[in-house]
């Protein structure tokens, strides 16, 4: 056997590096080959930082910094100057993206500002642009960029805006109410003898000449002519019992209420907020039967006899789903790490009790040591295990995602706090410190794709099935097990060349200076042909013969290729993390075991039936047979089948016999996507919207059917970034 083999293989089996022949990496400062092109995201133009909106009339709580630009360089490059405002704009748009990264915060107009302060200095021309361009600018809100701070920031402020929407709503249904109880009370007092004595009459009388009147003499004919229909002593006592619950509840903050601050609804651990809920479920209890009742009394439906023993056992089975949907849901914002055992059991029990609280856990470090030591890793434990048990509670709204695709992700997260009960987000934030100088961006997106913690939403409100339910389009290739990228590198003889790579768990742990004993570099002096991509092997069924060893491509801080070899215990974990996506993969309907049984049976019967039916017949027979009969009546012979007309790629179309009526396409443009008779979706008029909608459909389809094709406005802002996009689904 080769010395240099014998070496490997030595070291891909025990893990222990030899003493010669191969280097150590934790201080050569690599990072795997497919991220060498993101080695300043600040020059590239991505999802953050975010500007958290508020008062949008679409509902939205989020847009990128790169989205609003390019919604201003639509109002203002135009004309001659066009393209020198596009190259100033874009020019401040890295320079908000480099303060923030660099930890600034506030508003953006205030980071506008700043950075084109900063560009202006001594280009009137540059001046100008902005200038001109800030005019433009209509909305304003804070920047977000993906730290680790982005998760509580992000998903308490979407929660925030549901929950004011809701109040708005609440107090005018509580305006009204107190408005028609007071009116109740108001005219029973106008029809009593105190509502008609001397002195009420005059101050009611208004502005003129008072004196011309007798308001004691009209006090006497009133009281003594006018029929007295005035309230029950019960009906009055109640209707006033009912405007006080009504005015001094602690829900929602309304200009009716009365003394005391209103109750607050973020907590930072599941025992504080649980406990919050069971203090103020009598009051909750008591103000949604107030509101009940008050229905019925300004109606003058409220009947004592039938409606009293109804109400005063009102919610001693718990309220029903559209009761709690009025009152606002608690948050719980906590870390993975806090997750004891007690809190844990908390947790648990809000989630199986389908109380309405909404519980995010922010992960910060998805591969950490498992509790066995002996270098088993854990990836995503603690994160896999609180997701599987939610979902399989059924009525639990569950979404797990890292930080960096949060954006991607926000109808599903507003679908989530609009849920009615539970919901838990599972987020993996991507600021691990061992990741040495990777953005938390950059580590969020490896996670996600490496499968070791793959994006997912399970949302019992969206039908009765787990195809409705459960859905996984959010991965990148979400039908291969890993996702394969082109990597483009230039040789030793100066000449381009290219591969095919999948991106596994084993490229993101090699990121983690923790994990970097699994790893050994070799010189390049010693490669050979029997280093063999690290893919392949893990593709593998078993070991197989050793006569190759698994190796991963790696650049370093100059972009030159490294070639590391892979301990087998990587490759374990691997193949591990392999089988893990492939459930998630079954359970979203791809590769699924029981159908693609089912139809190897159906297939298998259909050629059975083929064969027999050959058999019985004689072909020349059959065709003779064929040609004497004569045709039923009314039935009109079948046209041979047709092959189905090969689509241009640069035509936007739907494959509508797959849409699985999500409504993702239609919320983005109702006139651009709509649905057919069969509720599938097509694209009614592709010239209602832009690329830019086309391309977000396609992202966001949960079934992957929607091909944007090529745009058709070529002067559309961001085409170069949305071509990009879209070439996933040509």
């Amino acid at each position: 056997m080769d010395a240099n083999l014998q070496t490997h293989i030595a070291f891909y089996l025990t893990g222990k590096m030899p003493g010669t022949g191969l280097d150590a990496t934790n201080k050569l400062d690599l990072r795997p080959a497919l991220f060498a092109g993101y080695r300043d995201l600040n020059q590239l133009r991505h999802d953050f930082p975010l500007v958290l909106l508020k008062d949008r009339p679409d509902g939205a709580f989020a847009e990128p910094l790169s989205s609003l630009i390019d919604g201003i360089l639509a109002r203002v490059a135009q004309g001659a100057d066009a393209e020198r405002m596009a190259k100033h704009l874009l020019q401040l748009e890295q320079g908000i993206r480099t303060q923030v990264a660099a930890g600034a915060s506030g508003l953006f107009s205030a980071a506008w500002d700043q950075a084109a302060e900063a560009l202006g200095q001594g280009d009137p021309l540059m001046t100008e642009s902005l200038s001109r361009s800030r005019a433009n600018l209509k909305v304003d809100g804070e920047l977000a960029d993906c730290q680790a701070a982005l998760p509580a920031t992000l998903i308490g402020h979407a929660w925030g805006l549901t929950q004011a929407r809701r109040a708005a709503q609440f107090g005018q249904d509580i305006r009204r109410l107190v408005l028609k109880l007071s009116d109740i009370l108001k005219a029973d007092f106008v029809n009593s003898d105190a509502g008609k004595n001397a002195e009420n009459l005059k101050s009611s009388f208004g502005s003129g000449p008072k004196d011309s009147f007798d308001f004691e003499a009209m006090s006497r004919i009133l009281t003594h002519s006018a029929p007295k229909k005035t309230l029950s002593t019960s009906r009055r006592s109640r209707v006033t019992q009912l405007l006080d619950t009504l005015q001094s509840q602690q829900f929602f903050a309304t200009p009716e209420i009365k003394g005391g601050a209103t109750y607050a609804f973020a907590f930072d651990t599941c025992s504080a907020a649980l406990q919050a809920y069971r203090e103020r479920l009598p009051r909750l209890i008591e103000l949604a039967r107030a509101v009940a009742v008050a229905e019925l009394e300004i109606k003058g439906e409220y009947n004592a006899a039938k409606h009293d023993p109804l109400f005063d056992a009102f919610g001693e089975n718990g309220l029903e789903a559209s009761d709690l949907a009025l009152f606002p849901d608690y948050l719980v914002r906590l870390n993975a790490r806090d997750l004891s055992g007690p809190e844990q059991g908390t947790l648990t029990e809000i989630l199986s009790a389908d109380l309405p609280i909404k519980i995010l856990v922010q992960t910060d470090d998805v591969i950490e040591e498992s509790p066995l030591g002996n270098g088993h890793l854990a990836f995503a434990l603690r994160s896999r295990q609180l997701a599987s048990m939610a979902m399989g509670l059924c009525g639990v709204f569950v979404l797990q995602s890292p930080a960096s695709n949060l954006y991607q992700l926000r109808r599903q997260i507003q679908r989530g706090l609009d849920f009615v009960g539970p919901a838990l987000f599972s987020v993996f934030s991507g600021a691990v410190a061992s990741m040495g100088e990777l953005p938390a961006y950059l580590v969020g997106a490896a996670a996600l794709e490496s499968r070791v913690f793959p994006a997912f939403c399970f949302d019992p409100a969206a039908g009765a099935d787990w195809a409705s339910r459960f859905s996984l389009a959010s991965n990148p290739q979400p039908a291969q097990d890993w996702p394969v990228h082109e990597f483009a590198y230039e040789d030793e003889q100066h000449q381009a060349a290219s591969q095919q790579m999948p991106f596994t768990l084993i490229d993101f742990v090699a990121c983690d200076a923790r994990y970097a004993r699994h790893f050994a570099r070799v010189p390049r002096a010693r490669w050979s042909a029997t280093l063999t991509p690290a893919g392949d092997i893990v593709a593998r069924q078993d070991r197989g013969q050793l006569d190759c060893v698994p190796c991963l491509l790696m650049v370093d801080p100059d972009n030159r290729l490294q070639k590391l070899i892979v301990d087998e215990k990587l490759i374990r974990e691997a193949r591990r993390c392999r089988s893990m996506w492939n459930s998630l993969q079954e359970l979203g309907g791809i590769h699924n075991s029981h159908a693609e049984r089912l139809l190897a049976q159906e297939r298998k019967i259909r050629a059975g039936s083929a064969s027999s039916a050959v058999v019985a017949v004689p072909v020349a027979a059959a065709a003779s047979a064929t040609a004497a009969l004569p045709a039923a009546p009314g039935v009109a012979a079948a046209a041979p089948a047709e092959p189905a007309a090969e689509r241009s790629p640069d035509e936007a179309y739907i494959e509508t016999s797959r849409c699985s009526t999500c409504n993702e396409c239609t919320q983005i443009n109702s006139k651009m996507f709509a649905y057919d008779g069969n509720r599938q979706a097509y694209i009614a008029d592709v010239n209602a919207g832009s690329y830019a909608q086309l391309v977000e459909a396609a992202e966001n389809c949960q079934v992957s059917i929607i091909h944007p094709g090529k745009p058709r406005n070529p002067n559309e802002a961001g085409l170069e970034d949305l071509l990009k996009r879209a070439e996933l689904f040509s």
